[in-house]
């Protein structure tokens, strides 16, 4: 049944990209346009410091839990480190999959009018940035269910896909997936651990 549901999941965000494309890319466009007629330096200068914080804190909040855990002999902590963890690498995964499928060019490329302020090698289509960002955000909101890990976790991640527009670097339906992708991936480590945790309990039939 679980395998079903990751299957339904991969296929529905593969269609993201191929399904009603002309309406897509003009939603996209249209919001490119407005916010590179609209963008000014300074809040330029705070989107590239706001996007250059992904990776540190995607592999710093993990890190930390685990080392946490690690000093204090917390198998609980332990645990919720390595969900964390196995969360941004999923996500991590499956981007680098659908980025390889896809193959679609940054909006830079396609429309010289769009000038980058941030670096963009790899194919556009979905937003690792932001798949990072909200793998770490859903993942330690997941592994403690607080508001006040909740709010400032995905303000940030949040803050890290708009950046990605506004830096030019990433249309709107690129950050949408990668939204979705690492939201989905806390979501999906999440209940393979919970199945592991179950099976691991589940008494030893005795012939």
């Amino acid at each position: 049944m679980r395998i079903r549901y990751l299957l339904l999941f991969v296929v529905c965000l593969s269609f993201i990209q191929p399904a009603a494309h002309a309406q897509r890319v003009s939603l996209d466009m249209q919001v490119l346009d407005e916010m590179m007629e609209n963008r000014h330096e300074d809040p330029v200068e705070f989107y590239q410091h706001v996007s250059n914080t992904t990776n540190y804190i995607s592999m710093l909040v993990p890190a930390s839990v685990l080392a946490t855990g690690l000093v204090r002999g917390d198998k609980i902590t332990i645990n919720k480190g390595l969900y964390l963890a196995e969360t941004l690498v999923a996500s991590t995964l499956i981007t680098t999959g659908l980025k390889e499928t896809f193959k679609r060019n940054r909006p830079f490329k396609d429309h010289p009018w769009i000038i980058p302020a941030s670096d963009g090698g790899s194919p556009s289509f979905p937003s690792g940035h932001t798949s990072e960002a909200f793998a770490t955000a859903t993942s330690l909101t997941m592994a403690y269910p607080k508001w006040y890990v909740a709010v400032p976790a995905f303000a940030w991640a949040s803050t890290v896909g708009y950046s990605r527009m506004y830096l030019g670097v990433h249309y709107p339906s690129d950050v949408l997936a990668g939204a979705i992708v690492g939201a989905g991936s806390a979501w999906l480590m999440w209940k393979a651990n919970k199945w592991l945790a179950h099976k691991k309990a589940a008494p030893v039939p005795v012939n």
